[in-house]
């Protein structure tokens, strides 16, 4: 398949989202492989510094649009409407793949997609998060309607979907009755270059956060209610009196920020749990590579059993021990093996009890995530990923 033009669509604004891994992994390594990739998406500021991500090779188009909710998607979507046409008749692409949304009133240029073979393809990253859209009330709502009628128009009208996992790929064709043989599944990856844990000095950077002698537990992604980290903080407040140099290193940005911060000072436990902004993809293995044990305490709730969480296969990449919930999304990467200390809920004891198992064998916890450097190797690393995904493509390009 090397040698194709694909023109890849997401709401991204492109300069405030940190959580772009998944979509700047699979570009570099498809256009690695040959392809000519064109990424279309946002940025909210008049002007950006020159983009560059480790040597990648795809060329970035960004509409300039502050954002404003709901009204920049409106406003992407019709300017996408307007800039295909001039896009298709000048580079004519081969494939055109897009996100769940607005964006799918785009399908109105499906007849002259079809009169010139190209391939159009929705991408779903995620099923929507039920718990965390009636937070938002009417844009909770409209994302989920948006998201219901983009899989059904690309039922109808596309060439293909593309999806997180097996697990979600089964959900999919089940609620929406669609074929498998019309899913291709690209799960999340891990950088084996980028998280290379030996590139990284871990006591340099306890030292400089003060975390030296301290026993370290790492999270780190959106800051939501709905993720386990409540629970998480709750578990260190459990294992204060006897476990006082177990630490909960929380790196990110999220709604949830004011609420973990008073639970933090309110349970005087400040010192025992830091939060730390959110940093850039490429700075994120320093503070992994300082941790003892990874944690995903995804609650057992509909919308996270068929994920394939990044942050997880980041930990493993990094050769690191990870708590997880013992949910399907997390038993489909880890298995049996001993990179992974299953708890059985997000209920804090147990995650207390987790914790208090890794500190207790914290002289086995590098042999043990050895173990999760191989599963990377093996399924997820996404040169890997990259094959999956043209292998897909290439079955539905007749």
């Amino acid at each position: 398949m090397p040698g194709k033009k694909i023109l890849w669509i997401s709401f991204t604004v492109f300069d405030l989202t940190l959580h772009k891994t998944s979509i700047l992994e699979i570009l570099k390594h498809l256009a690695e492989r040959g392809n000519d990739v064109y990424w279309l998406a946002l940025r909210s500021k008049k002007s950006m510094q020159t983009f560059d991500y480790a040597g990648a090779r795809f060329h970035l188009i960004l509409i300039p649009l502050r954002y404003v909710p709901m009204i920049t998607t409106s406003l992407f979507a019709a300017a996408t409407l307007i800039f295909l046409p001039f896009f298709i008749a000048i580079k004519k692409p081969d494939f055109i793949i897009m996100h769940p949304g607005p964006l799918i009133i785009s399908s109105i240029w499906k007849p002259l997609l079809n009169a010139l073979r190209i391939k159009a393809v929705l991408d779903v990253r995620s099923t929507p998060v039920l718990s965390e859209f009636r937070d938002r009330g009417l844009l909770g709502s409209l994302d989920i309607i948006w998201f219901n009628i983009s899989v059904v128009v690309a039922k109808k009208m596309f060439d293909g979907i593309t999806i997180l996992s097996t697990l979600m790929k089964r959900q999919i064709c089940s609620t929406f009755h669609i074929h498998p043989k019309f899913i291709g599944v690209w799960t999340s990856g891990g950088s084996v270059t980028l998280f290379k844990p030996e590139n990284y000095d871990d006591l340099q950077m306890r030292k400089k956060l003060g975390l030296t002698n301290k026993f370290i537990v790492f999270y780190h992604g959106d800051l939501t209610v709905h993720r386990g980290i409540v629970e998480s903080i709750r578990a260190i407040e459990i294992l204060s009196s006897k476990y006082g140099d177990c630490v909960l290193f929380i790196l990110g940005k999220g709604p949830a920020l004011p609420v973990l911060r008073k639970l933090i000072l309110t349970n005087t436990i400040k010192h025992r749990v830091l939060i730390h902004d959110a940093v850039e993809y490429i700075d994120v293995p320093k503070y992994i590579a300082m941790c003892d044990v990874g944690i995903v305490p995804l609650p057992d709730l509909p919308e996270w059993r068929y994920q394939c969480p990044l942050k997880l296969l980041e930990y493993l990449a990094m050769k690191k021990v990870v708590i997880v919930t013992d949910i399907p999304a997390n038993r489909e990467v880890i298995g049996d093996s001993k990179c992974g200390i299953y708890v059985p809920s997000s209920d804090p004891k147990e995650i207390a009890k987790a914790i208090i198992y890794a500190h207790n064998n914290r002289e086995r916890l590098k042999e043990w995530g050895s173990y999760g450097r191989a599963i990377i190797n093996e399924k997820y690393a996404w040169e890997k990923v990259g094959r999956d995904l043209e292998n897909y493509l290439l079955s539905i390009d007749d």
